[in-house]
């Protein structure tokens, strides 16, 4: 085994606290499991809580693989002050008076149902969105103006919590979103949209793609049950890729070591049941319960994307 490999691979949903960055966590996992080999898809801001999918080993290969395109979120609003990193870790650099409207659940009901749909928007400047090679959150603390390019994004759905009076007044929202979508860029927006100022106060990030908080474990635990812990907290990783399972044979277990291609057969499908493999569809080759690669039809053979020869842990029946 290399130096620093601890021989476990498998992907694992950290339920992140407020304080460490999405990096924080990823350093301290490498000391609780003694792997370097640890990865995050969908980084959280460190104020920020919540689904943090992290790859173990081999499992690192899969973070660009997953299906996380949707995130749901908890997010509270807070109306009067803007900061410049538009949530409330930043310097509040504007202040305006709050419309006695916003106090209303109906007028905050409609102005978030206006923001469902995709619309263009401005990433934060205190961002990780990369700008001729330097991250935009550096460009931003040394002082630079940073202008950020919109992108398409879609709200698919917002909901109303509760209004909470007093001095922040305060909208406790939930969000349904796509990959990409800022929710202290909507804050800021929102503020903006509505004749004052406003900031992201609080946010918990609920799911990523399908893994939700009841797929989490936390770094407390973690930290008590060492490997054991995260071996019977791994997640299915074919559950989070959300593709057909072809379980191998033992034949084809050997030709799939050696990377030759292998016949197409009926697959388990997560949502249909058993059907044949489409063209060009990749498939999950599974032998008990790990995860031996990642595949792809090509007319009526199987051949290799990605081949894990450890096997990835954590597959359910």
């Amino acid at each position: 085994m290399r130096r620093g490999s601890s021989g476990l691979s498998c992907l694992l949903a950290i339920d992140k606290p407020s304080g460490p960055s999405s990096h924080d966590v990823v350093n301290r996992l490498r000391r609780i499991l003694s792997e370097r080999r640890v990865g995050h898809a969908g980084t959280l801001d460190p104020a920020a809580t919540g689904v943090l999918v992290v790859g173990v080993g081999q499992a690192t290969r899969l973070l660009g693989m997953l299906a996380l395109d949707d995130k749901r979120y908890d997010a509270r609003i807070a109306f009067g002050t803007s900061t410049d990193t538009d949530d409330a870790e930043g310097e509040a650099v504007r202040e305006a008076a709050v419309p006695a409207r916003l106090a209303q659940p109906a007028v905050a009901r409609a102005a978030l149902a206006a923001l469902e749909g995709p619309c263009d928007q401005v990433p934060p400047a205190y961002s990780a969105i990369s700008v001729d090679g330097r991250r935009a959150y550096d460009r931003a603390r040394s002082g630079e103006k940073v202008e950020l390019a919109t992108r398409r994004v879609t709200i698919h759905e917002t909901r109303l919590k509760a209004v909470e009076m007093g001095t922040p007044l305060i909208w406790d929202c939930s969000f349904h979103v796509s990959k990409g979508t800022y929710v202290r860029s909507i804050a800021r927006d929102l503020g903006e949209s509505l004749g004052t100022a406003a900031h992201l106060c609080e946010l918990r990030r609920i799911s990523s793609g399908p893994i939700g908080l009841d797929h989490c474990t936390t770094l407390a635990e973690l930290e008590l049950l060492g490997t054991k812990g995260a071996v019977g907290r791994a997640l299915d990783p074919v559950g989070a890729l959300m593709l057909p399972r072809h379980e191998l044979d033992a034949h084809e277990l050997e030709a799939v070591a050696a990377g030759r291609r292998i016949a197409c057969r009926p697959v388990m499908d997560p949502v249909s049941g058993t059907r044949l493999p489409r063209d060009g569809e990749r498939v999950c080759l599974t032998s008990g319960q790990r995860l031996m690669g990642v595949w792809e039809v090509r007319g009526e053979r199987l051949a290799c994307v990605s081949n894990f020869p450890q096997g990835i842990m954590g597959v359910r029946s």
